[in-house]
């Protein structure tokens, strides 16, 4: 039995796959009469299905060597297209993660979308996302990661735009389809590139094809920004950051799934990757660089929203811009446990703020105050996710973070400072945006607030035990350090700057009623951070106005160049034939006559040719 689940867990994508097929006679109107929940409990079964299966093949996988599956797609002459699966601790382990916050999401999303009539069209959405998902965790080809990676660009553009009557949601889509299209546009020729010098797209091959690899730094360079710029995209860093933020238009449910799995998604195929991108220093510093921005200036955004959603969504990409600089400086295995603990932990914040969302009907954190007595699971559930955020003994984050500053104390001392800012600023935002919503007297959408049903709380409550028993998982897995070999100094640091975050963030005056400081020099310190750093405003003078200054000069030389070339040969044409039926006589001199001429003429042309180039010196 235990080998049959093994062998067949490459099926696993397909049962969600089977689950957004199931919800289509319900999505697309065929089935009226029943309403659409019974397309979600489809979709829930089959999510079901897939996460016990994997979580019977995990459970036994650590004995086991991992297995490579090729399957041949195609194949005629010396062509041979094919893409291979993996079967490995860490590829299980991936689709169980996958499988389980699909499951709690799609609970959740019972209760929060409840009342719209297109909760089958969003189960379906969500069941192929679910399954692209699952089949990059598995995947052991660039070629099939690119394609699945393509599906969650389509799938995050169809849950931006699920309320498309909107028009804030239908920009929001755009912008998350078009961003997304420039990394993989990039990741496609960086794809092509390796199909031709590595002649296969397999990760296996790959691996041995890097270590004897030669080639020029040039091109070594452009191959590895161009594998970046695809994961850069998903993940949301610099200079490819912005969607993120806008994608908040969309269903809660849907950015749980988002800013816990989804973003993890690209940084799953960066750390696979990450062979390829040491055969350029380039590529490498350019992950540190765009990481280190990315984690830092996100960070800072994050304390200067007021929306609960947008607060959360940046400190997202500051996380994974942690993860980028992880695996430039080759460190693939704490990056992985940093998507771990991260994923679980976003995934409880979004939850318990979708809570939030969907009780006062608000997501500006002005007008909220006093849910902490009123919304008791809630609250607890947004505590536990902070928590889970910073580096707070003994929760999961802490041993990521001190995990990798260990190893890189020596190396690269400075990226503590790094780890210490964002860790400190972390907490300093989610102590904020805590005082804000929980903390205070009640305001007038939070008065009457009463605690979420047990659709929207059951997932919330089984996250936050997972959040908790997060370390005891991670020491039976064997990736807790041994206490002889940890760094006290940096424990200290980091547990130091956790707590400056947290004292900060409960002193530091709030006044609900500013939505701007009235001292002009804070007030231009929190329109810098909370626009963005104004990157927006910078790409539409330069990029976009640069674009529309050539899309103006192409449409003007369309119009009276090529167009008026082609209209001059056809008036010349028509002038012709206009002259020429004047000169018709019907006397064959004539005729005759005007052929002489013409081939006079052409003759004098040729041969004033001919004598021009007898003249040239070669």
């Amino acid at each position: 039995m235990h080998e049959f689940l093994f062998f067949t867990s490459w099926f696993v994508p397909f049962y969600s796959l089977l689950g957004a097929i199931l919800t289509l006679p319900w999505s697309i109107g065929i089935i009226q009469r029943t309403g659409p929940r019974p397309a979600a409990y489809f979709n829930l079964l089959t999510t079901l299905v897939a996460f016990f299966h994997s979580l019977f093949v995990f459970q036994d996988i650590w004995n086991r060597e991992p297995e490579i599956l090729v399957i041949t797609w195609f194949q005629a002459g010396d062509f041979n297209l094919s893409f291979a699966l993996e079967l490995s601790p860490v590829s299980i382990g991936a689709i169980v993660l996958i499988t389980g916050l699909s499951l709690l999401a799609q609970i959740y999303a019972l209760g929060y979308m409840e009342k719209d009539w297109s909760i089958a069209r969003f189960f379906g959405l969500l069941g192929f996302f679910e399954a692209a998902l699952s089949g990059l965790a598995i995947s052991d080809s660039l070629f099939l990661s690119y394609a699945l990676l393509e599906v969650l660009t389509l799938s995050t553009y169809l849950l931006v735009g699920f309320w498309y009557a909107q028009p804030l949601v239908v920009t929001a889509a755009r912008d998350a389809f078009l961003t997304k299209r420039v990394g993989d546009l990039l990741l496609l020729m960086g794809v092509v590139v390796l199909s031709t010098q590595a002649g296969s797209l397999n990760f296996s091959d790959l691996y041995e094809w890097a270590q004897t690899a030669d080639l020029n730094p040039i091109t070594s360079t452009l191959l590895g920004i161009a594998l970046i710029a695809g994961p850069a995209g998903k993940c949301a860093q610099f200079p490819l950051h912005l969607w993120l933020d806008e994608a908040m238009e969309g269903p809660n449910p849907a950015s749980v799934m988002r800013n816990s799995l989804v973003v993890g998604g690209g940084a799953y195929v960066l750390y696979k990757i990450q062979p390829l991108l040491a055969l350029s220093p380039v590529a490498l510093n350019a992950l540190v660089v765009m990481g280190t921005v990315t984690a830092l200036g996100a960070t800072l955004v994050s304390i200067a929203q007021i929306d609960i959603k947008r607060a959360l969504s940046h400190s997202t990409s500051a996380y994974m811009g942690l993860v980028f600089l992880a695996v430039g400086l080759e460190q693939g295995g704490v990056a992985l446990m940093l998507l771990l603990t991260h994923a679980i932990a976003k995934a409880l914040l979004f939850m318990s703020s979708g809570s939030i969302i969907y009780t006062t009907q608000s997501q500006d954190l002005t007008e909220m105050g006093g849910l902490w007595s009123r919304m008791p699971a809630t609250t607890t559930a947004f505590v536990v996710g902070s928590a889970g955020m910073v580096t707070l003994l003994p929760l999961g984050s802490f041993w990521a973070m001190l995990a990798w500053a260990d190893g890189l104390v020596k190396v690269s001392p400075w990226v503590i400072v790094v780890l210490v800012l964002v860790n400190g600023l972390t907490a300093l935002n989610l102590t904020r945006v805590f005082r804000l919503i929980f903390w205070g007297k009640p305001q007038q959408k939070t008065r009457r607030a009463p605690e979420v049903g047990w659709q929207m709380a059951f997932p919330m409550v089984t996250l936050t035990i997972l959040t908790l028993l997060l370390p005891l998982m991670l020491q039976q897995w064997y990736l807790l350090p041994d206490w002889e070999s940890i760094d006290w100094y940096i424990t200290l640091s980091l547990f130091t700057s956790t707590v400056l975050g947290v004292s900060i963030g409960s002193t530091i005056y709030l006044h609900k009623g500013w939505s701007r400081s009235t001292i002009l020099g804070w007030r231009f310190v929190q329109d810098l951070l909370g626009y963005d750093f104004y990157i927006d405003r910078v790409y539409r003078l330069t990029i976009v106005s640069a674009v529309a200054f050539l899309s103006r000069i192409s449409s003007w030389c369309d119009r009276y160049l090529v167009d008026g070339m082609v209209n001059l040969v056809g008036f010349a044409a028509i002038f012709g034939g206009q002259s020429l039926k004047y000169s018709i006589s019907g006397q064959s001199q004539g005729y005759m006559l005007t052929i002489l001429v013409v081939i006079s003429v052409l003759g004098f042309f040729i041969s004033l040719s001919l004598g021009l180039l007898d003249k040239l010196p070669f």
